[in-house]
């Protein structure tokens, strides 16, 4: 099984989502980051579900979508994922801060 790595960008980028949503609503802030890490998890059975990502031309890098958010991660090896950060779908991505 794949053990997934979030770096420390991707637990900020999730920190930063929970901030902003509960302002809103506590209660949906928290189930928005669950919902993310529980899609990440996919990856431990699947590493190589995840589809690529258009502004990075690298085949080792592939995203997962859970509702407007992108779960960006690159495949280390067969045995480590790293998440690289969670990305509105919304927002410009910019390829040099993977």
């Amino acid at each position: 099984m794949v053990e997934i790595n979030w770096t420390h960008r991707s637990v900020n980028d999730l920190k930063n989502i929970f901030d902003y949503i509960s302002y809103d609503s506590k209660r949906y802030a928290e189930r928005q980051i669950k919902k993310i890490q529980q899609r990440a998890q996919i990856l431990k059975s699947f590493p190589d579900v995840g589809s690529q990502v258009k502004e990075v031309d690298q085949n080792d890098i592939k995203q997962l979508v859970e509702g407007p958010y992108r779960i960006i991660y690159k495949k280390i090896s067969d045995q480590r994922i790293d998440i690289l950060t969670i990305h509105h779908s919304k927002q410009n991505l910019d390829p040099e801060k993977l």
